[in-house]
């Protein structure tokens, strides 16, 4: 199969970017050979990584990457089958269009509040820039941390329709074992029966996004 970059962005941090990161890498390393690219400054995907053990590594590896990322991303794509970038909580500076100029699909995590949406605006200007570059780009948005027994709410969802970017059917509940996934160094996937709902949401999200 041709490899596949996915850029993980939002302008605004706390949106579980990297939650998202992470747990997407290992659901896709179960298909084939995965990086994670950590491009923000606060290097949580390398943290994350360094809390693993001997005993249960991380299923990839993670680099840092703050230098041009066209070059280093053309390299990876010839050693990895799917690279994740986790890219900074901006859309100022050259790093953000250049990650989007290199990917194959963006992921644009929000939380589920209309006025978190609203703030996603500006990706939407972002993305119709990078498409001038890069005209077969596709984003989705996910919504992340929706509360496990509501659905999303009436206002929230007609914030969507307002966004021209597609939300994903599937979405990221807000559940503990995203965090304790975080402090151990893994992945929802490692924690058993625990972790099984969170790594169907992930599946899923996989399915919707590449094999549907």
């Amino acid at each position: 199969m041709s490899s596949k970059v996915i850029a993980v962005i939002n302008q605004k941090g706390g949106t579980g970017k990297t939650t998202l990161t992470m747990n997407l890498a290992a659901g896709l390393a179960r298909r084939g050979r995965a990086l994670v690219v950590d491009a923000d400054p606060q290097g949580s995907a390398g943290h994350w990584v360094r809390m693993s053990s001997d005993e249960r590594p991380f299923p990839t590896s993670v680099i840092s990457v703050a230098g041009p990322l066209s070059r280093e991303v053309e390299r990876f794509r010839r050693d990895y089958e799917y690279v994740i970038v986790d890219c900074p909580p901006t859309l100022e500076g050259a790093f953000a269009g250049a990650a989007m100029s290199v990917a194959d699909t963006v992921l644009i995590p929000v939380l589920p509040s209309p006025v978190d949406l609203w703030g996603s605006v500006r990706m939407a200007k972002g993305l119709e820039d990078a498409r001038m570059r890069n005209p077969d780009l596709k984003a989705f948005i996910v919504v992340n941390q929706v509360e496990v027994r509501n659905a999303l709410s009436r206002a929230m969802r007609h914030a969507l329709m307002e966004i021209d970017i597609p939300a994903l059917d599937s979405s990221l509940k807000r559940r503990a074992i995203y965090r304790r996934a975080a402090l151990e160094g893994c992945s929802v996937y490692d924690l058993g029966k625990p972790g099984e709902p969170a790594a169907a949401e992930v599946e899923a999200i996989i399915q919707e996004v590449f094999e549907s």
